[in-house]
């Protein structure tokens, strides 16, 4: 029924020797800031992926990836809103697994196809994506004694799965097929691979104890935001990083961190808000189905939309080539305007499904997102025909208005939704907020 955790009940969150139980009030700790770092790096080698492939079967690789390793950040989220993950046994596990989730990001760009010399890649993808998915099983473990037998079942046989299914396609490029065919087996081992874990995930019944801090739930989400956001703007200084300064290059750069702006202030402005007083509010059951839902599931799409963006901004020609001209350049190539223009599009529609499903109280709101992404697939045609600064200066236009927009019609909703949260933290919230009830 939930996402990565499944088959808890509320005596296996009772303290072992070693750990520590989050409570309502827990924070994001260093040790999970740690572990979000390697993120950066992730997120970039995906970029790096779809990059050096330049085409759709390398951004099919590259989201294939990605969804595999948020899967990977999912367990780990979920675990760490269990038991604190700064202390004892928590904290020496996390520390274990960020060098194998650095070691899965530096294979990231031969996951599917090694290299001439080294060691053979996609199998050291499998391996570290296996001990990864095992530090996580035997902590989980330790932390849930009261696990039954069907529990641990559950919690073991879609990784068994999962692995034996993308070490079959590690062992593909090997087999002696051709190469069509070897792509299109690779892409079906994953594809089902993912069906694997995320179906397992919704179908596998839970503890509707499962979620113990929504506060924490809430921070750490809104952190790996900032993080895919980050690539973005790492994304354009590599780009740009050995290129003369240009009015284009300057002009370019600035569009492009003022995007990722606009997309934060639309993340952070009101949805966050809502997201964590909608956790606050609702009963332990539907507060798990919230965090699944909302959160392991719904923000998948929208991290995908961020690195799409990067993707995007990678094939402008004003970060990629020294022209002195930009404002009647080249138009980006049909990969770099369906990237950029559909990722921030995907983000919106997937922000606006979060928001959608988190809170009654914003859901009139959604419509400035679900506008501005129909504007931005319906402009895909016009980006082919002019220059690549055009297309990110009308991009650019497109967020910045409608995060202004969003502001304005949501004045009201923002100062309720930061007094209640702040009603919350200190303890002091009484039952009817004011707010039109529980979460929807």
């Amino acid at each position: 029924m939930t996402a990565p955790d499944p088959g808890a009940d509320d005596r296996a969150v009772q303290p072992r020797r070693g750990l520590r139980p989050v409570t309502e009030q827990t924070r994001v700790t260093t040790a999970e800031l740690f572990f979000d770092l390697v993120f950066v790096f992730a997120f970039i080698q995906v970029t790096t992926l779809m990059t050096t492939e330049a085409s759709g079967l390398g951004v099919l690789h590259g989201l294939l990836v990605l969804t595999m390793m948020w899967w990977s950040w999912s367990l780990f989220a979920w675990l760490g809103n269990r038991v604190r993950a700064n202390y004892g046994l928590s904290r020496f596990v996390l520390l274990a697994v960020t060098p194998v989730m650095f070691t899965l990001a530096v294979n990231t760009r031969e996951a599917f196809t090694d290299e001439p010399g080294g060691l053979y890649s996609p199998l050291f993808f499998v391996a570290s994506f296996v001990t990864l998915r095992v530090l996580y099983l035997a902590l989980r473990w330790y932390a849930s004694p009261a696990l039954r037998g069907r529990d641990r079942i559950a919690l073991v046989a879609p990784m068994l799965a999962s692995a034996l299914l993308l070490l079959a396609a590690a062992l593909l490029p090997r087999s002696g097929l051709g190469e069509r065919t070897m792509q299109v087996g690779q892409v079906v081992l994953w594809v089902v691979a993912v069906a694997v874990d995320y179906g397992v995930g919704l179908a596998v019944r839970v503890s509707e104890r499962a979620v113990f801090s929504a506060r924490h739930w809430a921070e750490r989400h809104n952190l790996i935001v900032i993080v895919a956001l980050g690539e973005v703007l790492v994304a354009v200084g590599i780009a740009g990083a050995d290129l003369h300064n240009t009015p284009g290059l300057i002009l370019t750069s600035a569009l492009a961190v003022v995007v990722a702006g606009a997309l934060e202030w639309i993340y952070f402005d009101l949805s966050a808000l809502s997201g964590e007083h909608a956790l606050h509010e609702a009963g332990p059951a539907r507060r798990v189905a919230l965090a699944r839902d909302g959160y392991s599931y719904l923000h998948l799409p929208m991290i995908a939309g961020i690195i799409l963006l990067a993707l995007g901004l990678k094939h402008t020609p004003s970060l990629v080539v020294a022209a002195p001209t930009f404002w009647r350049g080249d138009p980006l190539d049909p990969l770099g305007r369906y990237a950029m223009y559909g990722g921030v599009a995907l983000f919106l529609v997937a922000h606006a499904a979060f928001q959608w499903r988190l809170s009654r109280l914003v859901r009139a709101l959604v419509w400035p997102r679900l506008v501005a992404a129909a504007v931005l697939l319906a402009m895909l045609p016009v980006t082919g025909r002019i220059s690549a600064t055009r297309a990110l200066l009308w991009l650019t236009v497109i967020c910045v208005v409608t995060a202004v927009v969003e502001f304005v019609v949501s004045r009201g909703q923002r100062r309720r939704l930061r007094q209640a949260l702040a009603d919350e933290a200190e303890g002091t919230c009484s039952g009817d907020t004011g707010l039109g009830g529980p979460a929807g």
